[in-house]
Parts: structure tokens; C-alpha cells; sequence
């Protein structure tokens, strides 16, 4: 509840506008009940009708129905304009945040998370700031005017109007009982369903191929009987009390029980029948407001959860940015002593030292869980170092402003990703501002532009809809990226991992040309894509055991000798 209160506190005055509009509505819509019992007493009093009463009381409910219906509007007007901010405040915060936390958090983190709190949560709020504060204090104010009028009339007819109300509160207590915990399992169901599914689909290519789709059938009917045990076990005995709620605010019984009291009260001479009618037209509004605030309530508990998950992002910590950033003085990247872990994992990397100078070409290589994939993105920041320095031009990295270092550091990863845009508007992510000229140069180099021009609409063609790139063709266009920005660091995570041979052939002529001149790291998976670069550094459990060139490793030896060896014996079977 504190995440939702303090994510709705910049709108909290309009809500109270709100708020005050629907109170008003609410007691404008107890007149016209009023007004007719009203009617009902001038009609038939004994003697000649007063026809002016009569028009002064009509007009009095037709101003009433009005000024209601103004105000409710009045009400819901302003808490849409207050969700409406509080949305776009909330979202351009989100946008902030993610765009100031590491790199490296978003590979730790699910992008159905982050969708989640930036989509679907805030789109949760939305009921609670635009209608629920006016829907509930009408659904309280209403019954309560109403209830206030009948005690006025006479204390026995409020009791009356509210004489089934305490059937439906056990009964609805008795059903929450124990929500939360219900809740929390009904959810983890859904989850293991879910991920059923995604194993599915994901893995629906190896299932058929090894004959196991009756087995991954199986897990998915397994995870869903679950879940319907375990639902069906929550509302089976709800049902009865359900049943028990609804008759108990049914019109036909609140009007039955209503008109058998008033006429046992008028019989008894304790109210007039206009008094009776007046208690049947408000007791029969109660049910409406119950059932209002029941969504509202289950509204609220969904709201606190999206805004606890909304909270929890803009809480994600940013980025440190030093107060008095450096220049970086050229292009050499330098790990000094340098160990890390991940958060409550053990250390990955202890005591690296290493220096890449300008114009050289330096492959990490090692056993998969060596480090080396974590080495290199400790350059552009992904992760900071628990000890130890990563320099860049002899400035830590971490003293040097984001925005500089990027302009320095360019990284090509295996999963590329391609937003949904033109392949020119891809291509310039990294320089937004480069020419159609630059754009051509850079594909080229690349070995894509061929491609592109093949597309429906050349570098025009939008990504997704008329321009479907397969593993390589997407690396390339990664490296065409790379070449635009024009970084003078670059860090290759095995850029050839997924390419069929021809496209490895194309993208290693395309690295050739990214890699001339800059400081490259590369981490490594086929030796034979870097037998001929400047050093090898194999990482062995987050520690060098050797470095050299390809041929001086070999004489050695040692590790990276019996790992050629094996990668020659694998390749020529």
C-alpha cells in the first residue's frame, strides 16, 4: 500500500477533486429517492393536491438528477486527467530509469518483467486513479445519505434497510479467508503452466525430432490438472456461500423483507406507508453499491501488487556516474587485478590483469563458466568490478561519463537484436546522424548490402514485416552497426556462433575490415576464428593460465594446445 500511495501522491490533489465531485453526485442521486416518497405524501394527503408543491418538488429532482450527473462527471473527468499525468509520468520515470541502469542488468533480468511493470502494471493502475476513488465514494456516500435519511424518518426503517446486510458479510467473510495464500497458489499455477508452454514451443523442433511429443503433452497436462485441482478445490465449498451472497442482496428478497417490515411497521402505527416506500427505494440501492465496492477492492489488490512491481523498478539502482568525469587519454583497454562475482554467486574473476593496445586484436578463450564473456563486458560497463581497475585510454572506466565511454566502446554480440524499424533506422542506432552515403559504405563493408538491396523496399523495408534476416545476414548488420558508430574499442562476443559457413565467410571478411585499427576484444568459441590474431588469452575458473600468440601457445604445450587439440579431432571427424 506505501508503493501505491507514494506512486499516486503527484496526483493526489486532483483525486481529491475527485473524490469531493462524486461525494456530491452521490448525495444529489439520494434526492430524486427522496423526492418521490415525497410526491407520494403531497399525492395522497387527504384534500385537494397542491399542484405547486407537487412542480416544486419535481423540479427539485430534476435539478438534483443534474447537478449528479455534472458532478460524477465533474469527478470522473478529473481523476482521468489524473491517471492520464500520472501515466505519462510513470512511464517517462520508467524510461529514465532503464535508461540509467547497467547493461548487464538487462541480461539478468526477464524483458517480460520489465513489459510487465512498464505496460501491463501501469495499465493496472488505471481503474484504481481513473474510476475507483469516484466508484467507491459514491458506493459508501449513497447507502450512507440513504441510511441517514431513514434514521431521520425513524431509526426501525434504517434497521430494516439494512436487515440482510449481515448474512452477506459472513458469508463473504468466510470466503476471504485465506485469499492471499489462495491467491499466491492459483498464481505459481499459472506460472508453471505458462512455462510449460514456453518450453513448448521453444523446444518444439528437438521434441518432434526425438519422437517426445507426447511427453511434452504430458508436462503441460500435468502442470493444468494442477492448477484445476487446485482451483476447483478453492471455489467447490465457495460456491454455496456465493449463492447464500447473491440471495441475500437479490432485489426480490431486499423488496420482500423490505415491504413485509413496512407493513408490519405501518400496522403497528411506528411510520406512514410514504415512510415505508421511502425505506423500500433506499434499501434496494445497497445491493448495487456492495457489489461496486467488492470490484473495487479486488481492483485495489491487483493495483498494490502492479504498483509494488512498478516501485521495484524505479528502485532498481542506476548506473554510478562519477560527479567530475575524465577524458580518457587513447585506446587502450587495461584490466588491473581485476576479480568480480555476481550477486550472491561465487567469484568468477580473480585477479585478471591484462593490456590491450591499440591496433591489436586480443581472443579470450576457456572452458564455457571460465569468465571470459564477463572480462569483456566489464570494458563497456555491463558489470563494475568488485576489485581491481578496467581502464580504458588509462582512466577507470568507472570514471569516465557514460556517453564518452560508449562513444568509445562498441560491442557486437551473438543474439543481435533488430528493433522494429527500417533497416537504415537500425543501422543508425549508433549514429542517428550519418549520411545515406555512410549508411551504403557501412553495409557494404559489411558484406550486406547486397541483401538489402534485394529487400521490397531496400534500406526502407521494415524490419519484421518485409525484411526477415536469418542468424548471419542479422550479424552483419550487427557489424554494419558497429562500423557506422565507429568506436575505437570494439568487443566481439563470438560474432560467427550461429552463422552457417558461407555467412561465417562473409562476416569474418566483414570483422576483418571492422576490426582495422581499433582495439578488439574477442571472446572466442571456434579456435579457428582467431588462430591468426595478435595474443590469446585463455581464462581457466576466472583466473589467466596463459597468453601468447597461436603458435607460441602451442609450443607451450599446455592448456590451450590440448584445447586446439581436441577442436582439430572434433572438426575432422
Amino acid at each position: 500500500m506505501s508503493a501505491l500511495r507514494e506512486l499516486r501522491a503527484p496526483v493526489a490533489g486532483l483525486t481529491r477533486l475527485g473524490v469531493v465531485l462524486a461525494a456530491v453526485g452521490a448525495l444529489t442521486t439520494l434526492v430524486p429517492f427522496v423526492g418521490i416518497a415525497e410526491l407520494g405524501r403531497v399525492l395522497l394527503a387527504p384534500g385537494p393536491v397542491d399542484d405547486g408543491e407537487v412542480w416544486s418538488i419535481a423540479g427539485i429532482i430534476a435539478l438534483a438528477l443534474v447537478i449528479g450527473w455534472a458532478a460524477n462527471g465533474g469527478g470522473l473527468s478529473v481523476t482521468h486527467v489524473a491517471d492520464h499525468r500520472l501515466q505519462a509520468m510513470l512511464r517517462r520515470r520508467i524510461v529514465h530509469r532503464l535508461g540509467r541502469v547497467p547493461l548487464g542488468w538487462y541480461s539478468d533480468t526477464s524483458s517480460g518483467l520489465v513489459r510487465k511493470a512498464a505496460q501491463d502494471d501501469i495499465d493496472d493502475l488505471h481503474h484504481l486513479v481513473a474510476h475507483h476513488d469516484v466508484e467507491m465514494t459514491g458506493a459508501v456516500v449513497l447507502p450512507l445519505g440513504g441510511i441517514a435519511y431513514l434514521c431521520w424518518l425513524d431509526w426501525r426503517l434504517a434497521l430494516l434497510a439494512v436487515a440482510t446486510l449481515p448474512v452477506y458479510l459472513v458469508a463473504y467473510g468466510s470466503m476471504m479467508r485465506g485469499f492471499g495464500r489462495k491467491m499466491a497458489e492459483l498464481d505459481a499455477g499459472v506460472a508453471r503452466v505458462s512455462a510449460a508452454i514456453v518450453e513448448f514451443v521453444h523446444g518444439i523442433t528437438v521434441i518432434k525430432v526425438f519422437g517426445q511429443v507426447n511427453r511434452a503433452h504430458r508436462a503441460y497436462d500435468d502442470a493444468v490438472g494442477e492448477f484445476g485441482d487446485k482451483y476447483a478445490g478453492w471455489v467447490r465449498p465457495m460456491l454455496r456461500l456465493e449463492a447464500l451472497t447473491s440471495l441475500a442482496l437479490s432485489a426480490p428478497v431486499v423488496a420482500l423483507v423490505s415491504l413485509a417490515g413496512g407493513i408490519w411497521f405501518v400496522t403497528e402505527g411506528w411510520v406512514t406507508p410514504v415512510e415505508a416506500l421511502a425505506e423500500v427505494l433506499v434499501a434496494m440501492i445497497i445491493p448495487s453499491t456492495l457489489l461496486v465496492l467488492n470490484q473495487g477492492i479486488t481492483a485495489q489488490r491487483k493495483a498494490i501488487a502492479a504498483a509494488d512491481r512498478i516501485a521495484a523498478l524505479l528502485d532498481t539502482p542506476p548506473l554510478p556516474v562519477p560527479n567530475e568525469p575524465l577524458e580518457p587519454l587513447g585506446h587502450d583497454v587495461e584490466f588491473v587485478d581485476v576479480s568480480f562475482a555476481y550477486e550472491g554467486t561465487d567469484t568468477v574473476l580473480s585477479g585478471v590483469s591484462l593490456h590491450c593496445l591499440p591496433g591489436t586484436v586480443t581472443a579470450l578463450v576457456g572452458g564455457s563458466g571460465a569468465g571470459k564473456s564477463t572480462l569483456a563486458k566489464l570494458v563497456p560497463r555491463f558489470y563494475d568490478v568488485d576489485s581491481g581497475e578496467v581502464r580504458v585510454g588509462g582512466v577507470d572506466v568507472r570514471r569516465i561519463a557514460p556517453e564518452v565511454l560508449y562513444r568509445k566502446v562498441g560491442f557486437v554480440l551473438q543474439d543481435v537484436r533488430l528493433l522494429h524499424g527500417t533497416v537504415a533506422e537500425n543501422l543508425r542506432l549508433g549514429r542517428p546522424d550519418a549520411t545515406d552515403v555512410e549508411v551504403v559504405s557501412a553495409a557494404t563493408a559489411a558484406r550486406i548490402h547486397d541483401r538489402l538491396l534485394a529487400l521490397p523496399r531496400g534500406y526502407d523495408s521494415v524490419v519484421g514485416e518485409d525484411a526477415v534476416f536469418s542468424g548471419g545476414e542479422a550479424q552483419r548488420l550487427s557489424i554494419a552497426r558497429a562500423l557506422l558508430a565507429d568506436t575505437p574499442i570494439l568487443v566481439l562476443d563470438e560474432a560467427t556462433a550461429y552463422a552457417d559457413p558461407e555467412s561465417e565467410a562473409r562476416i569474418q571478411d566483414a570483422l576483418s575490415v571492422l576490426a582495422r585499427g581499433r582495439t578488439v576484444l574477442v571472446i572466442a568459441h571456434r579456435l579457428s576464428t582467431i588462430a591468426g590474431v595478435d595474443r590469446i588469452v585463455v581464462l581457466d575458473g576466472g583466473v589467466v593460465v596463459e597468453q601468447g600468440t597461436q603458435d607460441e601457445l602451442l609450443a607451450a604445450n599446455g592448456r590451450y594446445a590440448r584445447m586446439w587439440d581436441a577442436y582439430t579431432d572434433g572438426s575432422t571427424r
